[in-house]
């Protein structure tokens, strides 16, 4: 009996070191510069009037591979830009209340799938992510006052791209997503640019 329960143990180790041994994942980092032409309008009433205006960033991604040609992605992103923004001047006591330069933030959250292959040193991809966008933007108001205001939205950015094989294990990506947002109610649809470094393990 204790025969049986020690093959029985160290049968099970066996195949989990085995299963380990196939389902190891394959992957890649990356890290690089994210530009977005960011027009962030609402038709909210008493909502602020984004001027479309050129976002510059950054974006990290984590992608790991299960099987060859599927992966799962993490992608985390951040954009930062001085629109001209025109607040709602019905919740403004006494004006001016103008268009002025407000520090604009878009930060985005995202997961999902991503379908890619090699031929030769180039490595071509497709995704969809889904996940949070979050935008922040403060400024001083014509005439005194401070302005600030901030929005937490479902966000998704479906859009494909490129990896080009520098050396073993390192890599060029050239990326581009059309990104959604609903930022203060109002539907925005922006392209997001992005090219950096990527590194295979």
């Amino acid at each position: 009996m204790r025969s049986a329960a020690a093959l029985g143990i160290v049968s099970f180790f066996l195949f989990g070191a085995v299963a380990n041994a196939q389902f190891v994942p394959s992957g890649n980092i990356s890290i690089g510069y994210s530009y977005v032409r960011a027009d962030l309008s609402t038709s909210r009433p008493l909502s602020p009037s984004f001027s479309t205006s050129n976002f510059n960033g950054w974006d990290g991604a984590l992608e790991l591979r299960f099987i060859p040609w599927i992966g799962g992605v993490a992608d985390f992103g951040g954009n930062y830009g001085t629109p001209l923004v025109t607040p709602p001047c019905e919740a403004i006591p006494s004006p001016p209340c103008g268009p002025f330069d407000a520090r604009t933030r878009v930060h985005t959250y995202l997961f999902g799938p991503r379908v890619s292959f090699s031929i030769s040193r180039f490595t071509p991809f497709a995704h969809v992510l889904l996940g949070a966008g979050h935008i922040s933007a403060s400024g001083t108001i014509p005439g005194g006052g401070n302005f600030s205001t901030s929005d937490t939205v479902f966000t998704t950015a479906a859009g494909a791209g490129i990896d080009y094989k520098l050396i073993k294990g390192l890599a060029w990506r050239l990326q581009g997503d059309d990104l959604h947002t609903r930022f203060f109610n109002s539907a925005q649809n922006n392209f997001r640019f992005i090219t950096g470094i990527v590194v295979r393990f």
